[in-house]
């Protein structure tokens, strides 16, 4: 009799389990385990029904849970494989270009050695095909590689036996210029006799004077015309320049007289002053030994009695014309004045508050415009 009814029971229990049931969808479990209504209401009935089938639906609610719960971690794990995969791909990415600057580089270094020495010879022997000037070098590399580093360059300037040695400013102003006077740490002594003047001194990277004699050289070459620009620079880091469209020498017969064209710039035209007493343009070449200043026998500067404006102007060469309001190969050393002397770089018409400016550091330098041949 007993098992009669249990038999009964589970009889009874087949047939309610099958009864509509619109929580046990698998398709909503996710649904019932983030809905505790749901959920509740769907476990006591399998209680109330049978134990066995109670024990049957707990299982299926975990084991949806467990799919949803593993579902979510599993969608997890794919964006944040995804977003490693993002940024190992971009590390690639970055090293790959990297590595094609750096070859970039290397081939460009390459271009620019092998046109050079292929171009340009060294002191003592000569070719046809030489490079004039820094801008003869800068126009004739310029298609072959994308950016001409600045430095030290041999050029051959025509109508000469042999070439030498120049520092060309690629990257200022549109580049192809040659430096023909640099003075910005004082390192490099400027007293110098005429012969020293001639012929150049200093280091070409740093404080230099090219020299009279290479200068007139480049500037003199047939069917060209060069510019002058002088860069200055304050003490207190105020920067200003002057510029003159046409720029050459005399030879050394007529002790390198300098011819300057029209002038531009913010500096103010100090090679030619404020009257025709100041006015350095086709001036001579002065040094120490060699006195082409016009004073004389003297000349009067302020309250001093001037016999030479080189010894006046402690020992250094320039265009002198009574002095003038212009000497770029003063010291740039902060120092005070000797006594009768004038030791600093001079650019009289660079003032502030009627005050000329304290300049630290100079550079000369020349470039091959375009003529109208």
């Amino acid at each position: 009799m007993f098992l009669s009814k249990i038999r009964n029971l589970l009889v009874k229990s087949k047939v309610r389990t099958h009864a509509p049931s619109r929580v046990t969808s698998l398709s909503n479990s996710c649904e019932m385990r983030n809905n505790p209504f749901v959920v509740k209401p769907f476990l006591i009935h399998c209680a109330i029904v049978s134990p066995i089938t109670f024990m049957c639906c707990s299982v299926c609610v975990f084991l949806c849970v467990c799919v949803c719960v593993c579902s979510g971690q599993l969608q997890q794990s794919l964006l944040a494989f995804g977003r490693s995969n993002r940024k190992l791909m971009r590390d690639v990415m970055e090293a790959q270009q990297r590595a094609l600057d750096i070859l970039s580089s290397q081939v460009t270094k390459s271009l620019l050695a092998e046109c050079i020495y292929s171009d340009v010879i060294f002191p003592g022997h000569r070719v046809d095909d030489q490079r004039r000037d820094c801008s003869d070098i800068k126009d004739n590399l310029v298609s072959v590689v994308p950016k001409i580093p600045s430095g030290i360059y041999i050029v051959h300037p025509e109508n000469t036996d042999s070439s030498f040695e120049v520092f060309c400013e690629m990257d200022y102003m549109g580049g192809g210029w040659t430096v023909m006077q640099r003075r910005s740490d004082g390192l490099t002594d400027f007293k110098r006799s005429w012969d020293g003047y001639v012929d150049g001194f200093g280091h070409l990277a740093g404080e230099h004077w090219l020299g009279l004699r290479k200068v007139f050289h480049i500037v003199n070459q047939k069917d060209t015309r060069f510019q002058l620009h002088i860069a200055l620079v304050s003490h207190d880091d105020v920067t200003s320049y002057a510029s003159y469209d046409d720029f050459r020498l005399d030879s050394e017969t007529q002790f390198f007289s300098i011819h300057l064209g029209r002038y531009a710039g913010s500096a103010g035209d100090a090679f030619r002053g404020y009257n025709q007493e100041q006015n350095q343009d086709t001036a001579p070449f002065s040094a120490s030994d060699v006195d082409n200043d016009g004073c004389n026998p003297f000349c009067f500067i302020g309250n001093c009695t001037v016999e030479s404006c080189s010894i006046h102007h402690n020992h250094t060469g320039w265009w002198f014309n009574q002095c003038g309001l212009a000497n770029l190969n003063g010291s740039p050393e902060d120092t005070e004045r000797n006594q009768g002397q004038r030791m600093h770089i001079v650019w009289d018409t660079w003032r502030h508050n009627g005050v000329p400016y304290t300049i630290k550091s100079v550079t000369m330098k020349i470039r091959r415009i375009a003529t109208n041949n």
